[in-house]
């Protein structure tokens, strides 16, 4: 079954975070994830929750979500990431 990764993202470093985002997406294809949303405007129809970005990311399943995100190739990428950013990333199975 189809799993997401949802984060929301507050940017702080454009420059470091342009360079995380350029790496990367070849890791999530690697991992059989594929970008469904990946920043982009957001509107708030409902309640006081006004995130600044938005991603959502597939993946074949919630082991792939894990194996992506534990991997030593992403280890880099983490460390690249996050003092660029504040993320809340949940994972969630799909129906």
């Amino acid at each position: 079954m189809a799993a997401y990764l949802i984060a929301q993202t507050e940017i702080h470093d454009h420059a470091t975070y342009d360079r995380y985002k350029a790496q990367v997406l070849p890791l999530v294809q690697k991992f059989q994830g594929k970008f469904i949303v990946r920043g982009g405007d957001v509107e708030v129809l409902e309640g006081d929750w006004t995130p600044s970005r938005m991603v959502l990311i597939e993946f074949p399943s919630m082991q792939h979500i894990r194996d992506w995100f534990a991997s030593p190739e992403y280890a880099p990428l983490l460390a690249l990431r996050q003092p660029a950013a504040v993320d809340r990333l949940v994972a969630v199975d799909g129906c």
